[in-house]
C-alpha cells in the first residue's frame, strides 16, 4: 500500500545519508521504523484511551481479589 509522508529536512537527510551508507532503500528503513515502534505507541495510545474511559464512567477497574473470586483462583 503505498504512503506518502512529509518529513523534515533533518530526518530526511539523515535517511538519505544511512540509506546511501548501507545500501539499502529508504523505504526499508522506513518500514523498520514503523514495525519497530508501532506496538510501542499502541500501547501508550490505547492505554491513554482506556484511562479516559475509566475517568469518564465508561469502563471500570477490579481489584486482584475481585480477579480472583471471579476466576475461582482465590485461596
Amino acid at each position: 500500500m503505498p504512503i506518502s509522508i512529509r518529513l523534515p529536512e533533518e530526518t530526511e537527510n539523515r535517511l538519505n545519508a544511512l540509506a546511501e551508507a548501507t545500501g539499502r532503500t529508504k523505504a526499508f528503513y522506513i518500514r523498520e521504523a514503523i514495525q519497530e515502534h508501532l506496538e510501542n505507541l499502541e500501547d501508550i495510545y490505547l492505554a491513554e484511551q482506556r484511562l479516559a474511559d475509566i475517568k469518564a464512567g465508561k469502563s471500570r477497574t477490579y481489584s486482584i481479589d475481585e480477579v480472583e473470586a471471579r476466576l475461582e483462583l482465590a485461596d
